[in-house]
């Protein structure tokens, strides 16, 4: 059975944000990665699974080693489907700051 992981999801979960952070960095092996964190390895092998299955980490194997590295064009993806949000709320907070310097300049 092939299950289709949401890449929103995916994100949502703290510690496979942080190593998309560490891995933006720099190409990293799973041990390296897990190094970083207070987990068991088997678990942050879980989230390096779902990562690679969304796309956001392409692997590579390199002999015994299988190294992470950061898919930059589907992260490229996900901000082009969040920019027309953070658009329309940094317009709205701008049009609420211009709303309180008025009501602050009448007082």
């Amino acid at each position: 059975m092939n299950l289709r992981r949401d890449v929103f999801q995916a994100i949502s979960d703290p510690t496979r944000r942080s190593i998309l952070m560490l891995v933006a960095t720099q190409s990293m092996t799973a041990g390296t990665i897990a190094s970083h964190f207070n987990t068991a390895r088997p678990t942050v092998s879980k989230h390096l699974q779902i990562l690679t299955e969304c796309e956001l980490l392409k692997s590579e194997q390199n002999g015994r080693e299988i190294i992470y590295h950061l898919n930059p064009g589907k992260m490229k993806e996900i901000a082009d489907f969040i920019e027309p949000f953070r658009k329309m709320w940094d317009d709205r907070f701008n049009k609420l700051e211009d709303i309180m310097k008025n009501y602050q300049t009448k007082d």
